[in-house]
């Protein structure tokens, strides 16, 4: 007779990113660049006098503040992985964090938006000497926390976005969220370079806001991107149309009927399900649980089986 305490059944709710340290330690790293680089604008152009200088030091203080948000969400997630009070686990922390970095995305750009409009309307002086070097500077600190930021996973799960309803469950939606902001702020550094540029060798001031304008519709549209994907796991929406087909035709086998599915994201690479089966045959919930052992991602699988009384007999009359 074999004897098991109750320790031997009990498992983890741990549903964090295979990759969520590596994550965690680069988010800090760009967290502090970014910081750095707005107290050094900030300063600089209050010494020097320079508008420009100080401008895109707050503008870099929003996302400073973002990928903050983004960096104590690894450090929360991580630090209370094992805490029993969140049902399962503090894998959807990183949406959480994600659905608010896309929103102050959305407002840094509807700012910088309003800001080009207003400048289009009425110009202002631009002092090219001082706003160039600036935005070559920002590109820089940019260019260098994209790479660290970089993860070819980003790629491929972007070409798979289209092809399926969301994201690959592997993708970490608070890394990505951090990457968008540092591709923001260098995109909006790039058309600042290509305006300023035009303004001062051919007096095309009027390219300057004209950018500005650009730079919201596409950060407006990554933010956009960002909201759907963290709020579809929020949501507990059905991660894949395809692995939940893939997951009734393993499990409707031999007559046995998937009642009642549930499949929804836990965290980066992990999955829960929750099935109710009828059967004329009921096996085990083990049995029913083999099925899936091919399925990647399945962390946390839940098993109803119920016995469906008289279904051969009525068959036979039908």
């Amino acid at each position: 007779m074999h004897s098991h305490s109750l320790h031997n059944w009990e498992h983890d709710h741990v549903f964090l990113g295979q990759k969520h340290d590596r994550n965690e330690r680069r988010t800090w790293l760009v967290v502090w660049l970014t910081v750095a680089m707005m107290f050094t604008e900030i300063i600089g152009g209050s010494i020097w006098g320079s508008m420009a200088l100080v401008a895109d030091g707050w503008h870099m203080s929003t996302h400073a503040l973002a990928l903050g948000i983004a960096a104590l969400a690894y450090r929360f997630a991580r630090t209370h992985a094992a805490d029993t009070r969140l049902s399962f686990g503090t894998g959807k922390f990183g949406e959480l964090a994600g659905f608010s970095s896309a929103l102050i995305l959305a407002m840094i750009a509807i700012l910088i938006g309003y800001e080009s409009i207003v400048r289009l309307l009425n110009p202002v002086t631009i002092g090219f000497s001082q706003a160039i070097p600036v935005a070559v500077i920002g590109l820089i600190v940019n260019l260098a926390s994209a790479w660290l930021l970089h993860d070819k996973d980003h790629d491929d799960h972007d070409h798979h976005h289209d092809r399926d309803h969301h994201h690959d469950h592997r993708h970490d939606t608070n890394h990505r969220a951090a990457y968008v902001h540092v591709l923001a702020d260098a995109l909006t550094s790039v058309l600042a370079i290509v305006a300023l540029t035009a303004g001062r060798y051919f007096g095309l001031t009027w390219l300057d806001p004209v950018m500005g304008i650009v730079g919201t519709v596409v950060i407006l549209a990554w933010s956009w991107s960002l909201v759907r994907s963290a709020g579809a796991v929020l949501l507990d929406s059905v991660p894949s149309e395809t692995l939940a087909s893939d997951v009734r035709e393993h499990l409707e086998q031999d007559g046995d009927k998937v009642a009642d599915l549930h499949l929804w994201r836990l965290g980066p690479g992990h999955m829960g399900a929750i099935v109710s089966i009828v059967s004329d045959h009921p096996q085990t919930p083990d049995a029913y649980k083999a099925r899936l052992a091919h399925v990647e991602g399945l962390s946390h699988i839940t098993i109803e089986v119920q016995q469906c009384q008289g279904h051969d007999g009525i068959q036979r009359a039908a």
